[in-house]
């Protein structure tokens, strides 16, 4: 079975997986190109998240669910005509991971997704779940809470990030994924 296990890149680099850029626009653009040119027959996203709230700092979660849904939605300021939550298994009382550009620093919006069952946000996930059902793969997400979505979050990142990797890769060997560190 050809299985492809992919991050996003910059601090997110393993030596076992593929890195397809961050954000939405990369990462659909890279994993088409995966998709189109080698086409694995599973996808296994691996990486960061942010929790809006219940998720605690280096829990790990395992989904196929995603959402993306702006902050601007939760003050009637926009709208979508396109499908903003997937999952690839159809399975309810998954997690669902939200995806955008931006990294939600507002703890007052972060619970606003807790209300309409999102837990935490990761910025590629979305575009990772989109492109798999479109090219018809299977696809799962393991995520390492890294933050909470708040005005530190993106110094509590850097400050757990070298852990939550740590963390992620023997969890991966715990699960049989990878066999060892480098892959």
């Amino acid at each position: 079975m050809n299985i492809k296990i992919l991050s996003s890149g910059n601090k997110e680099i393993f030596p076992f997986a593929k890195p397809i850029g961050i954000g939405l626009i990369d990462t659909a653009i890279n994993l088409t190109r995966i998709c189109l040119f080698d086409k694995p027959d599973f996808l296994l996203f691996i990486g960061s998240a942010g929790s809006y709230g219940n998720l605690k700092t280096l829990d790990i979660i395992t989904t196929s669910s995603a959402s993306n849904i702006e902050n601007c939605f939760f003050e009637k300021k926009c709208y979508t005509p396109i499908e903003n939550i997937i999952t690839f298994n159809n399975v309810s009382r998954e997690t669902i991971i939200n995806s955008s550009n931006y990294i939600t620093t507002d703890e007052n919006i972060a619970k606003k997704y807790l209300k309409i069952n999102i837990e935490a946000e990761n910025m590629e996930f979305f575009s990772v779940v989109k492109t798999a059902k479109e090219f018809n793969i299977p696809v799962k997400g393991i995520f390492v809470i890294t933050n909470y979505c708040n005005k530190f979050a993106h110094n509590d990142y850097l400050k757990n990030i070298n852990i939550a990797k740590e963390k992620l890769i023997n969890h991966l060997i715990e699960q049989n994924i990878i066999k060892e560190k480098n892959g």
